[in-house]
């Protein structure tokens, strides 16, 4: 058990204690504890996307593994493996979730920057993510019926096409 504790430990620990230097770090330099925890959450979601982050899993599982005749297989051993992912789940969760939404905000800053260099675009459709859900449901309806009478010129125009 405590050759477990001591592969685990200090990974998960280096881990934290990486992250809170490093945004402790930004804070003192001036850029905002807000903007360390942007450029730590960045780098880690894409190092935890990356085959290395993947092969230290799998070695940490096989290491768990190969463990379990020496430990008996007891309910440590269990606890070990269930505490350590659980807690690296949960954090990894955030980390994506700040990253994904960051990147969510950028496309649609992006769409609505090109939206409204189109002349013929509907300005309407900026910033339409803040909408309710009733509003967005207007929205779409509205565009089905676009869609439903740009069908019905299609099929008019292929039946005249046809005919002539």
């Amino acid at each position: 058990m405590f050759l477990l504790c001591v592969n685990l430990g200090p990974a998960i620990s280096l881990f934290l204690t990486l992250g809170i230097t490093y945004i402790v770090g930004m804070a003192n330099n001036g850029t905002g504890a807000g903007k360390g925890f942007h450029v730590f959450a960045t780098h880690a979601a894409n190092w935890v996307g990356t085959k290395w982050a993947f092969f230290v899993a799998l070695l940490t599982i096989v290491v768990w593994l190969v463990s379990g005749p020496y430990f008996h297989y007891s309910d440590t051993w269990q606890l070990i493996i269930n505490t350590g992912t659980t807690v690296i789940t949960f954090l990894v969760v955030f980390l994506i979730q700040n990253t994904q939404n960051r990147d969510a905000r950028a496309i649609h800053l992006k769409l609505d920057e090109i939206i409204k260099s189109i002349d013929q675009a509907h300005n309407e459709m900026i910033d339409i993510e803040h909408l309710s859900d009733e509003e967005l449901q207007r929205l779409a309806d509205k565009y089905q019926k676009y869609r439903e009478e740009c069908d019905v010129r299609s099929r008019r125009g292929k039946t005249q096409s046809d005919q002539g």
